[in-house]
């Protein structure tokens, strides 16, 4: 592509019809032989198994098209919303090519058309896996014992703070302890989960040095403290060096340290949350570990230290040798093979466990997927990822600081950022009228994906958060650059182009107002053919 002009592009629009108003009565995709009459009189009548109150009274109104007629539609579909298909750097999310052989293992029908219910001797390979997985977050962590139940970092943030009220209760503290303490810089959950579970949050403000300071920290814990609960590095990239000291603070006024791991990507391999002394972290699986965020299930793994393992929420998996012992190996990287004939796999209640967070054992099919992402990149791969993460997120940043209208968020710490920085077009708006919302429309009709913004409130006006990890091209990763100074040079000199953008794209902007009206929105046919007359 040429740095000047972008990438001729335009998505493809076909103005297609919903599934229902296609096709014509009677034509089919497939014709179903009907049942032999042996077959019949042995079975019965079918509808005998259902009962009568569950009986649809008419037919279903479903689409009749043939097979060519679908496959056509959802092609249609699909090319219109090539979504995470151009160049993408999410920040916050560490968005990452999810393996295709990870998509293929997940589809065998070990793992498709597995039963939560089935006797656990029939899904010893399952269960497995999922030891392993937590064998190998426990030597990323430094942690004791991790469950995946959590359906997502925040879920993993509320499943911290169910265990630090039983933790506290059982000691008999809990009705002292009932502050929270976090920053202005860390994830909206964390605050927002300790609330829900009936904390007061305690909010500490930046200072010199773009984070809280230690000095803070001191002033606002004590003995109702009942946690700290952070991300390090920040959404601005800023990474905080006396965290050590944050947590040894917490612990002596009797508090626990819980340590979201959302922006691990820069540091895995590198700082170990249990040899910082938290006494619990989370992984985003369906980021950090290469299993899928936008089109699939999350999974927010929990690991903890022994004396909070108690509180888990159950069934936990265990490794049991022949002499009925738990399997003590623990050297993740260097297993032996799979299915070893002195070891059984069983589920397990710990003694205290706060109860579940979710259904069984959590999103089975992404742990699945990240266990063999893990094992494909090794310990040195990972070290490499992490390499490459504070690399490329380094040169982002050296780029974008030379693009007119872009500032750096704590643009007064001039030390490098890890993996991810947020950034402000602050000065492009009041300079020109431009936003980032229009900005970001704007490269979309270059074939870039829509930049993250920032978790709400904002603190930096404007923001923009770019993140590539390791997976995006030195090419790719100038190609996003260039294409965000054209588009921040257009705002100067043709304004209204990036206001009214995007141009290229399959619809122009939605009337987010229909969103809020009943008699506009429907989310079934009957509904759609209800608020809308007859064509």
């Amino acid at each position: 592509m040429s740095g000047t002009r972008g990438r001729r592009y335009h998505a493809a629009v076909w103005d297609e019809p919903l599934v229902h108003e296609l096709g014509h009565p009677g034509r089919r995709g497939a014709l179903v032989p009907g049942v032999e009459s042996e077959v019949a009189a042995a079975a019965g009548d079918p509808l005998a198994l259902v009962s009568p109150t569950a009986r649809r009274r008419v037919p279903p109104a479903l689409p009749e098209l043939s097979e060519w007629e679908v496959l056509r539609h959802y092609l249609h579909l699909s090319q219109q919303t090539l979504g995470m298909m151009g160049v993408s750097l999410f920040g916050t999310c560490t968005m990452k090519y999810n393996p295709a052989l990870s998509e293929s293992l997940t589809s065998l029908p070990q793992v498709r058309e597995v039963h939560p219910l089935q006797h656990e001797d029939t899904v010893q390979g399952l269960l497995e896996i999922v030891y392993r997985l937590d064998l190998v977050l426990r030597e990323l962590s430094g942690m004791d014992r991790f469950v995946f139940q959590p359906g997502g970092g925040a879920d993993a943030a509320w499943l911290h703070v169910c265990m630090t009220r039983a933790y506290h209760a059982d000691r008999g503290e809990l009705a002292e302890r009932d502050e929270v303490v976090t920053t202005i810089q860390a994830h909206p959950c964390n605050a927002a989960t300790a609330a829900a579970a009936g904390f007061k949050v305690i909010t500490l403000p930046l200072e010199e040095g773009g984070r809280a300071s230690l000095s803070a920290l001191r002033s606002a814990i004590s003995e109702r403290t009942a946690a700290l609960m952070v991300n390090n590095p920040d959404d601005m990239g800023i990474y905080n060096p006396d965290i050590g000291d944050w947590v040894e603070s917490v612990h002596s006024v009797g508090g626990l340290c819980f340590y979201d791991h959302a922006n691990f990507n820069g540091v895995m391999g590198k700082l170990r949350a249990a040899d910082l002394g938290f006494d619990a972290c989370m992984f985003m699986l369906h980021k950090t570990f290469g299993a899928p965020k936008g089109n699939g299930p999350a999974v927010g793994a929990y690991g903890c230290t022994e004396r909070l393992a108690h509180y888990l929420p159950g069934p936990l998996v265990t490794a049991i040798g022949l002499d009925g012992k738990p399997d003590p190996q623990g050297a993740s990287f260097d297993l032996p093979a799979f299915g070893r004939a002195d070891v059984t796999f069983r589920l397990v209640e710990p003694e205290r466990g706060v109860g579940r967070v979710r259904e069984y054992l959590g999103n089975l099919p992404q742990v699945v997927k990240a266990y063999a992402w893990v094992r494909a990149m090794g310990a040195d791969g990972i070290g490499e990822a992490s390499d490459l993460s504070v690399l490329v997120s380094n040169y982002i940043d050296a780029r974008l600081r030379s693009v007119r209208g872009v500032t750096r968020s704590n643009p007064e710490v001039g030390t490098h950022r890890l993996e991810m920085c947020r950034y402000s077009l602050e000065t492009l708006a009041q300079e020109t009228g431009v936003g980032a919302v229009d900005v970001q429309h704007r490269m979309t009709d270059f074939g870039i994906d829509a930049f993250w913004l920032s978790h709400e409130p904002w603190i930096v006006p404007e923001p923009f958060t770019p993140e590539a990890g390791e997976l995006w091209s030195k090419e790719d990763v100038d190609e996003w650059l260039d294409v965000l100074a054209l588009v921040c040079a257009e705002a100067y000199e043709h304004p209204e182009v990036v206001r009214t953008a995007p141009h290229r794209q399959v619809t122009h902007r939605l009337d987010g107002g229909a969103l809020d009206d009943p008699a506009r929105w429907a989310t079934t046919w009957r509904a759609y053919r209800a608020k809308r007359p007859a064509s």
